[in-house]
């Protein structure tokens, strides 16, 4: 299946690359949204075995125009980010499509944030300290998907 990555929407948004396996997996199409290109490489790798299709940006400034353009299944949503922070970014997307399936991704794990977040429109919240729990997370949410999807 085709995995495609992209970087941001001014620089050449997807780079193709195939690969093997999975083909038990729902087509999910993901966005990750984190400014630390480290730990968007880690988020990437890891999800990779679940996804047909990865993009990301580094910003909330660029996500909602990305959103808008490839419509993810889920969004990856870091919450401190330089211009626009992931609580923003979260609302300006469930504004703009309050189907949006936002997952809170961060190192933050304070209640207040928490509440903003879901405030916010995301729809799950989860710690980098346990990114294994995203694989599982989005293994659950892609067949709850694909199971309403047929009926």
């Amino acid at each position: 299946m085709p995995y495609r990555v992209g970087h941001s929407i001014s620089s050449s948004p997807w780079l193709p690359h195939n690969r093997l396996g999975s083909t038990h997996n729902p087509p999910m199409k993901l966005l990750i949204v984190e400014d630390n290109p480290g730990v968007r490489k880690v988020i990437r790798d890891l999800v990779a075995g679940v996804a047909s299709e990865i993009c990301e940006c580094a910003d909330g400034a660029e996500v909602l125009a990305l959103f808008r353009l490839e419509r993810p299944d889920f969004v990856l949503m870091d919450i401190q980010m330089e211009d626009v922070d992931g609580i923003t970014a979260t609302r300006q997307i469930t504004a703009a499509d309050p189907t949006a399936r936002v997952i809170i991704v961060t190192n933050y794990d304070e209640p207040d944030l928490r509440e903003a977040a879901f405030q916010a429109g995301a729809c799950r919240y989860v710690s980098k300290e346990n990114l294994l729990e995203l694989v599982c997370l989005l293994k659950e949410l892609a067949n709850k998907k694909e199971q309403s999807d047929h009926g």
